[in-house]
């Protein structure tokens, strides 16, 4: 057949002759096809279209080498389509370049077969297949080719398949490192970065880390950082170096030969910003061991950081301030800083950009955590009211460290009291309300710090404080709910904060953590107990102990032991109840009533609501009778008397109160005249057994005991007044329960230290310290106080000591 010229003006033809058995066809269509492509990306997708790139994929494995070069340089122009790559992907045309990298083959497929590679590792499934089928090998080889364009191509997929854990720790087992320090030497900058950017990623590794300093690698990088003409190169230069520093064996070696003392004079020199930057992360990165810290500052890092926190930049402001808060582990450095750094850290805390404000503050905070030296420095510095005012940030973080600073400061009372006048806890307010759990934690946190101080629970309570803080009891975060327990365990220091926080429901909460184990903590326990102190009443009834140093007041009321999870009601809810017949409430106050009543007409209200729209209220007139009254001349008459007072719309407007026991205060009034003069603490107590057992029915044979008709006696009380609540002086028949109270009440009254316990089966006790005599013959010795339990109902005044047979059968019997 004669030969046949033939001029084709389409690139539809040409793909056609891609199906041509004629060798020199196939050869001239892909070089057509070449010059094609490489003149823009829309002629790639119209080739896509004309599907060139499955005639092209049988044509690169050809046993022409002039068609298998052809057909590769089309692929690795097109490779950079997006669709096309899809498509290559779905060809598998990986192993059939990596089959073409041997060393027998043309460089010019070398070249585009590695730039076909290199555009399709972008993706990580490409990433991978590279991996396994043995594509790492052929491309570090090809680093040592003596073209520059093979290199870069294979330089830039390394470093992209790097980029996966897998052949990252491959790469160092193929002898990498060499190859890619010769790199550094090319005359070709682009080569040179992709190398840079190549050891950066894999010197996260430690072994290669170590494997480059044995080829001298530490100095080739500070080579190219004293050299002005590799300026471009020194930030990738300096955060290869950065990775290095993590090791203290290559630190260690690179300060023996100078190096460290060179990298930060350059730093220290240098006005590039990300060269200041990407310096001071490498400082930060190298900080975080402590045999890395100590060898810093041994070069006196501080110093250069400062110099860092006093450029305009503020992306090196942030860098520098991170730096600081990692060397500040080391307490050198923590003491170095405090001498010169905080002045600008606390500058910064004014800086209109957040993220410099954030980094700032975080640097103080790791500064002033345990170091009272740089507390008092940040004071100096005019540093509280900036950082109260950065409570109220826009970033979390920010305001989680600025409580911490604050709560380091407060750990000083002149500073704490400093800090208080400039209204920390309603800055504080704010962030309680945080959905942030480290902001909630910080502020809680602080919240303890600062409410050991009456006027800060104060303004804590009126800045409205007090109902975020119960809410953080609700929280999930561990540390968030110990530092909302603690602050409420020292919020509950005063009576009125600690009525707002059980009003808010914190003594509901408290009890339903401590019923969790895995929810529950010290501070939890302690601030329920806290709680309970300011609200004996409920604290008796659900814990039914009173120490010594819970002093029983006006008011105190025993409703008996509460069932778990069941509502405390107050008093005056339980005096609006109907009469039954369970345990009546016995309640204490003896303090008489406001207007005066002539002393033969002493009135004794008792409240009992019915619902109606008048009020009645239910009176008991005492009148003493005359001394012509023989054997009757103490006794006492009651008359029952009905009254009408105001209407229910001027009762609820008023403040409900208790009714006075005055039959309770000249108990006290006796006791106080007849035992208070005793000397010796245990005569006193002897004496007050004594006399509350004679007001509650006196003694009682232990084998009479049933026969003691306690409950007739009171049911006939709450008959009489109508309530279920009743006074504890008209009690004149009491049992264990009743004694054991009134005695805490008038011990507590006289200044005699006693605890009240309750028992089961209506048993209750009280326990006393004394301090026994000393030993016959010994004077002067001071013995410990014993604990001793006091028998109110057989022997009036008998003292049992803890823990003896005795005390136990009281108790149970």
């Amino acid at each position: 057949f004669d030969p046949l010229l033939i001029e084709s003006k389409t690139a539809a033809t040409v793909v056609l002759m891609l199906n041509s058995p004629e060798e020199e066809v196939l050869a001239k269509a892909c070089d057509a096809l070449y010059k094609f492509a490489s003149k823009g990306d829309e002629n790639k997708v119209t080739l896509l279209g004309l599907g060139a790139v499955e005639h092209l994929y049988k044509l690169i494995s050809h046993e022409n080498p002039t068609v298998r070069r052809n057909a590769i340089m089309v692929f690795g122009i097109m490779a950079s389509n997006c669709d096309v790559k899809k498509l290559l992907r779905e060809l598998d045309v990986t192993n059939s370049l990596i089959s073409q990298l041997t060393p027998e083959e043309d460089v010019v497929i070398h070249e585009f077969a590695t730039l076909c590679l290199a555009h399709m590792a972008v993706e990580y499934t490409t990433k991978v297949r590279i991996f396994e089928q043995g594509g790492l090998e052929p491309l570090i080889r090809l680093l040592g080719s003596p073209d520059p364009d093979v290199k870069k191509n294979s330089v830039e997929c390394i470093y992209l398949l790097v980029q996966d854990f897998q052949s990252r720790a491959a790469v160092c087992a193929l002898n990498v490192i060499p190859p890619l320090l010769e790199l550094l030497k090319s005359e070709y900058p682009v080569i040179q970065l992709l190398a840079l950017k190549t050891l950066e990623v894999i010197s996260k590794d430690r072994k290669t880390r170590i494997i480059l300093g044995e080829n001298e690698g530490l100095d080739c990088l500070l080579t190219i950082l004293e050299a002005n003409e590799f300026s471009d190169l020194h930030v990738e230069a300096l955060a290869v170096l950065g990775n290095c520093l993590e090791d203290v064996h290559t630190l260690q070696l690179f300060q023996q030969t100078g190096g460290l003392k060179k990298l930060l004079s350059f730093v220290g020199v240098s006005a590039v910003p990300d060269i200041q930057k990407n310096a001071a992360k490498a400082i930060t990165k190298a900080a975080y061991d402590s045999e890395t810290r100590k060898i810093l500052t041994e070069e006196e890092v501080e110093k250069c950081l400062i110099n860092l926190l006093e450029t305009d930049n503020d992306g090196v402001k942030v860098a520098a301030s991170q730096a600081i808060s990692a060397m500040c582990e080391n307490l050198a450095s923590k003491r170095a800083f405090g001498l010169q750094g905080i002045p600008q850290l606390v500058q910064l805390l004014s800086s209109v950009n957040e993220e410099v404000k954030e980094a700032a503050v975080t640097a103080l905070a790791n500064l002033t955590a345990a170091s009272p030296s740089n507390a008092s420095a940040v004071v100096d510095a005019e540093g509280i009211e900036p950082l109260v005012n950065t409570l109220n940030g826009q970033r979390d973080g920010a305001i989680a460290s600025a409580a911490a600073v604050l709560t380091n400061l407060a750990v000083q009372e002149p500073i704490r009291v400093k800090i208080q006048s400039c209204g920390v806890m309603t800055a504080l307010a704010e962030p309680l309300r945080s959905t942030n759990s480290q902001v909630q934690s910080k502020a809680a946190f602080a919240v303890a710090a600062f409410g050991c101080d009456a006027d800060a629970r104060t303004e804590l309570r009126n800045a409205g404080g007090l109902g975020p803080l119960v809410e953080l009891l609700h929280s999930k975060n561990k540390e968030v709910r110990r530092n909302a327990c603690w602050a409420v365990l020292v919020c509950a220091s005063d009576e009125l904060t600690a009525v707002e926080l059980c009003r808010l429901g914190a003594l509901d909460i408290l009890e339903e953590i401590n019923l969790s184990t895995g929810r529950k903590n010290n501070f939890s326990e302690a601030a329920l107990e806290k709680l309970l102190d300011n609200n004996l009443s409920q604290k008796y009834s659900q814990m039914g102990y009173l120490s010594s140093s819970n002093v029983i007041t006006d008011g105190f009321y025993d409703c008996g032991q509460t069932k778990l999870g069941a509502k405390f009601l107050s008093l005056e809810e339980l005096s609006m109840q109907e009469l039954t017949d369970r345990r009546a409430i016995i309640f204490v106050n003896a303090k008489p009533q406001e207007e005066e009543c002539p002393a033969e007409e002493l009135l004794y209200p008792i409240l009992h609501f019915r619902g109606h729209s008048i009020l009645s209220v239910c009176c008991f007139l005492y009148i003493r009778k005359g001394k012509g009254k023989k054997e009757e001349e103490k006794a006492e008459e009651v008359i029952q008397i009905t009254s009408m007072v105001q209407d229910e719309k001027n009762l609820e407007n008023s403040h409900w109160l208790p009714p006075p026991d005055l039959i309770l205060l000249d108990y006290i009034n006796d006791a106080s005249r007849t035992i208070l003069p005793l000397t010796a603490t245990r005569e006193q107590v002897v004496a007050l057994a004594q006399f509350v057992a004679d007001k509650m029915g006196g003694p009682i044979e232990r084998n009479e005991l049933h026969d003691f008709s306690w409950e007739l006696h009171i049911s006939e009380i709450e008959f009489e007044l109508k309530c279920n609540v009743v006074p504890i002086g008209k009690v004149k028949k009491g049992t264990f329960y009743h004694r054991a109270l009134l005695f805490k009440v008038l011990a507590d009254r006289i200044g005699i230290g006693c605890s009240l316990v309750r028992g089961e089966y209506n048993r209750a006790w009280n326990e006393v310290k004394l301090v026994d005599d000393s030993p016959q013959g010994i004077s002067g010795l001071l013995l410990p106080p014993q604990e001793y339990i006091v028998d109110l109902m057989f022997e009036p005044g008998f003292l049992m000591k803890q823990g003896s047979a005795e005390a136990d059968q009281y108790k149970r019997i």
